[in-house]
């Protein structure tokens, strides 16, 4: 009994022993600036640096291999924390949110079918391209909405709609959209087109009463080609949000009611 008890309490010595052997000259040291660095992000783990969760980012950082500024969740308040724990210095982060580029609700667009299958957008897209006349437009069936890790996003009279004040432009939405009619945008634009078909005007009256006709008024009415506030992509205007419009009325000036201000940005249902 006695050498029982002895042998046991032996075999547990040495193992004790060589785990403290192992812990001393075996152990990884960690730099302590990765748990300070984790412990500013915000903790969203949405995937929007491109890297696998706030600590992949955070040990990518410390590494040297990752840019400060791209939380997305934590914005420029986060960037300058980051800065101040490594020495670097604070980055310029402009906050940027989720636009839905289409206006064609239900009851503004030609339905060319019924969808019966999964509440799903991808899978509306893949059985014979959907069942909306216009062939850019939101389908309505919510994958956006689906991976937002906010609940930024909610579908009303199917159309997919964002709500600023969650959206922390991790750019889920964006990947997730069969259709890529969503876009990133400053969150302090304030004017927008939503449209995404770039075909001719008499061509999207056909499937949708508030497509882009590509009729230019909007870059007329906002001096002209040389204040360079608008693009064209085909026949669809878009906004060069590096030289964004301010002029509001632009909204009430377009013949084809799909420039908005700050639109599909109030509270979500």
């Amino acid at each position: 009994m006695l050498i029982a008890i002895a042998v046991i309490a032996g075999i547990g010595f040495v193992g004790a022993l060589a785990l403290a052997i192992a812990d001393r000259y075996l152990a990884v040291k960690e730099d302590p600036r990765i748990g300070l660095v984790s412990a500013a992000l915000p903790g969203a783990n949405c995937g929007g640096c491109g890297f696998p969760g706030c600590d992949g980012y955070a040990r990518a950082l410390v590494a040297g291999k990752a840019p400060n500024g791209a939380c997305a969740a934590g914005g420029a308040a986060v960037a300058t924390e980051i800065a101040r724990i490594l020495g670097l210095e604070a980055a310029s982060v402009t906050r940027r949110v989720a636009l839905v580029k289409c206006c064609g609700s239900r009851s503004e667009t030609i339905r060319v079918g019924d969808y019966n299958g999964l509440c799903d957008c991808g899978l509306a897209a893949a059985t014979a391209g959907g069942d909306k006349g216009c062939r850019y437009g939101c389908l309505g069936y919510g994958a956006c909405a689906n991976v937002c890790p906010q609940h930024a996003i909610s579908i009303t009279d199917g159309l997919a709609k964002v709500e600023k004040r969650l959206c922390i432009g991790c750019g889920k939405c964006v990947s997730a959209c069969p259709r890529r009619l969503i876009e990133l945008v400053p969150a302090d634009a304030t004017i927008h087109v939503l449209c995404n078909n770039p075909v001719r005007g008499p061509e999207v009256r056909k499937v949708c009463g508030t497509g882009c006709l590509g009729c230019h008024l909007c870059e007329r009415n906002a001096g002209g080609p040389a204040a360079g506030h608008f693009t064209f992509s085909g026949f669809l205007a878009k906004v060069n949000y590096e030289n964004p419009p301010t002029d509001e009325q632009l909204a009430a000036k377009c013949p084809a009611k799909c420039i908005s201000v700050d639109p599909h940005w109030e509270s979500a249902e």
